[in-house]
């Protein structure tokens, strides 16, 4: 019997910029819906529509396309366009290349029923990559254990030491705490610190934030650019903005919300 979850909504924007890409999706969807009866969202925004995630998921989610011939995928943008879409008490914002263990994320959304945060994130900010050679062994045997065993194996990502580890991935909010906090900052255009300044400003807010013990898995994938900065321009800016709210106050972060 699956965990009864319809209380929340998973929202998922995707670009397949490569077969693993929908590989990805494919294993972390299909993982999700092994385990949970909750709302699934897919947003595949593309020159065009190939019908690969329809035909590979069918009717198991909500699938959502939009036509985009820009070559920098704006995730940002589309998360928002998703979030106010969302009629559940909680949202997951998601990403296509993220797995982790089911009782973590029960764990997180527990926490938020209880009212005991307002933000929780489903792993404790060990955010680890698979390897080509680790990932292709789970695609096959869709075996979580073979991951756990093999963590030494696999590098953090996105990990500042000393602070708060990843902050991306995967995480779970209060829908309306989401939407007052303005969501996701659409400044950030293209990849790049878009997740590190929403959790800053979710502090300068003083939402209450919860780490559940245990790591999360990213199935490792080919990276184009909308898996780097584009250039240092772009990576000057992003860290930018990013360092205006680190630095803001409760009240600077309103006068200058540009939400």
């Amino acid at each position: 019997m699956k965990i009864d979850l319809r209380d929340t909504t998973f929202i998922i924007p995707v670009r397949v910029d490569t077969v693993v890409r929908l590989e990805n999706l494919i294993m972390n969807i299909e993982y999700l819906l092994q385990y949970f009866d909750a709302h699934i969202v897919v947003l595949e925004a593309a020159s065009y529509n190939n019908g690969l995630i329809e035909m590979a998921l069918g009717d198991r989610i909500v699938y959502r396309f939009i036509e985009d011939q820009d070559p920098v995928y704006y995730k940002t943008k589309y998360l928002n366009i998703m979030a106010r879409e969302v009629h559940t008490d909680i949202v997951g914002i998601w990403d296509v290349d993220v797995i982790v263990d089911y009782s973590q994320i029960i764990d997180a959304i527990q926490q938020l029923r209880q009212d005991q945060c307002d933000v929780a994130y489903p792993y404790d900010g060990d955010f680890l990559d698979t390897s080509d050679i680790l990932r292709r062994h789970y695609m096959i045997h869709r075996d979580l254990d073979y991951l756990r065993k093999n963590r030494s194996k696999m590098m953090s990502l996105y990990t500042v030491e000393g602070v708060i580890g990843a902050v991306g991935g995967g995480l779970f909010v209060k829908t309306a705490k989401y939407l007052e906090s303005g969501m996701d900052n659409e400044a950030f255009y293209g990849w790049g610190l878009e997740d590190g300044e929403r959790h800053y400003r979710w502090l300068c807010l003083d939402y209450r934030i919860y780490r559940t013990p245990g790591c999360m898995y990213h199935l490792t994938h080919p990276r184009d650019i909308n898996g780097m900065f584009r250039s240092k321009v772009q990576q000057n800016k992003a860290i930018h903005d990013m360092n205006e709210v680190v630095n803001f106050t409760k009240e600077e972060l309103f006068q200058n919300n540009p939400y």
